[in-house]
């Protein structure tokens, strides 16, 4: 019988990669300003927009790289 930490899948090095969207909101110099503004809104509002971007790009890249192939 084969021990669980052999059969466990989520070692691969392309998981790193999913830090990146929690560390860069927890940056606080990123909402230091209200400019620039972008179509009227401050800069608070469209990082958050942009960290819903980058959060399901590298859960997107994560998954593409380290599913199996049958």
């Amino acid at each position: 019988m084969a021990t669980p930490d052999k059969d466990r899948g989520d070692r691969s090095p392309w998981n790193r990669l999913l830090i990146i969207p929690i560390i860069v909101p927890l940056l606080p110099f990123l909402y230091n300003a209200l400019d620039p503004r972008f179509l009227g809104f401050p800069r608070f509002y469209w990082l958050q927009l942009a960290f819903v971007a980058l959060g399901v790009a590298c859960t997107a890249t994560v998954y593409q790289m380290t599913k199996r192939r049958r």
